[in-house]
C-alpha cells in the first residue's frame, strides 16, 4: 500500500490534476491542505484519498497506479477495524459488539499522505498538532518517522515499526465513551530525506452527501453512566459535529468543546 500511495504521487502532474478536488465525499480525489484556508500556516504535504466504507468508488474512478491494491488494502481494514472496536468495548465494560453496533465504524475515509523531503524542516510544519475527528484511526507509516503524540505534555516519537500499524483514538471515541477513552493530540513533523508515506484509514459515522435523512446522533454510552459518572457531553448530531470540524483549522479546538455539558 506504501508503494501504491507513492506511485500515485509521483505520476505526472498532467495525470494527477485530473484528481484535484476540494471535494472528499464524492470519488477518488487529490487535495494539498485540507484546511488551507482556515488555517494560519500550509502543511508539507499531499493526499489522495476516497471513501472507503460502505463501498470504495466504482474500481473504474480509481488510478491504474493504486487501483489493485486499494482495494485490497480497504478489504482488509474492514476486516481489522470490526477486531479493534470489539477489544474497545471490551475494555470499557462492554458487550464486545457494542461498538460496532453503534456504526462506528460503518463509515471509512481512506487518505494517502505524501510528505516530500523538506530542505528546511526547521520552519515549517508537516501536519500540525490536533486529534481526529473520528472514532479510531488506523495508521500505517514507512520507515522515514516524524509522527509524534502528546504525552505529559511531551512531543513522544512514535517510531515506525516495519509490519506495524498505529492507532489513534479520536474525538468521537472520547464522546460515547464519556471520557474514559481520550483522543489523542499528534502532529508531523517534517524531515530532511523523505518523501514519507503514511495511509490512514478515518472510522467515522455513515453519513451520504446530500442525504436528507436524520443523520446519527451520538451521545455517552448509556450503560457506562450512573450517579457516580453523569455524561460529560450532550447528544451530538454527526452533521453539526462534521460542519463544525471542518469549518475550523486543523490546528484549532477540537469539536468536543461545544458538546460539553
Amino acid at each position: 500500500m506504501i508503494q501504491g500511495v507513492r506511485r500515485f504521487h509521483e505520476l505526472d502532474p498532467e495525470i494527477k490534476k485530473r484528481y484535484y478536488t476540494r471535494d472528499l465525499i464524492s470519488g477518488f480525489f487529490l487535495v494539498s491542505n485540507f484546511d488551507l484556508y482556515r488555517s494560519a500556516a500550509a502543511s508539507w504535504r499531499d493526499t489522495m484519498g476516497c471513501v472507503a466504507a460502505p463501498d470504495l468508488p466504482p474500481p473504474e474512478q480509481l488510478p491504474d497506479a493504486t487501483r489493485d491494491i486499494l482495494i485490497e488494502y480497504s478489504k482488509q481494514v474492514k476486516q481489522l477495524s470490526k477486531t479493534i472496536l470489539e477489544l474497545l468495548s471490551e475494555a470499557l465494560g462492554l458487550e464486545p459488539n457494542r461498538l460496532n453496533q453503534l456504526g462506528c465504524g460503518a463509515g471509512q475515509l481512506l487518505l494517502g499522505h505524501y510528505y516530500p523531503a523538506c530542505p528546511e524542516p526547521e520552519v515549517t510544519i508537516g501536519v500540525t498538532d490536533h486529534t481526529d475527528a473520528s472514532f479510531i484511526t488506523i495508521l500505517l507509516q514507512d520507515q522515514i518517522g516524524g509522527l509524534q503524540v502528546l504525552h505529559r505534555n511531551k512531543w513522544v516519537d512514535v517510531q515506525p515499526r516495519k509490519g506495524a500499524l498505529v492507532v489513534n483514538l479520536g474525538d468521537l471515541l472520547q464522546l460515547v465513551s464519556n471520557d474514559k477513552f481520550i483522543s489523542v493530540s499528534h502532529r508531523v513533523v517534517p524531515k530532511r530525506i523523505g518523501p514519507r508515506i503514511s495511509v490512514a484509514c478515518f472510522l467515522r459515522p455513515l453519513i451520504h452527501k446530500g442525504d436528507t435523512d436524520s443523520p446519527p446522533v451520538y451521545g455517552p454510552i448509556p450503560e457506562l453512566l450512573s450517579e457516580e459518572n453523569p455524561p460529560v457531553y450532550v447528544e451530538a448530531d454527526v452533521r453539526e459535529f462534521m460542519r463544525i470540524h471542518s469549518s475550523r483549522g486543523l490546528d484549532e479546538p477540537s469539536p468536543l468543546q461545544h458538546f460539553r455539558v
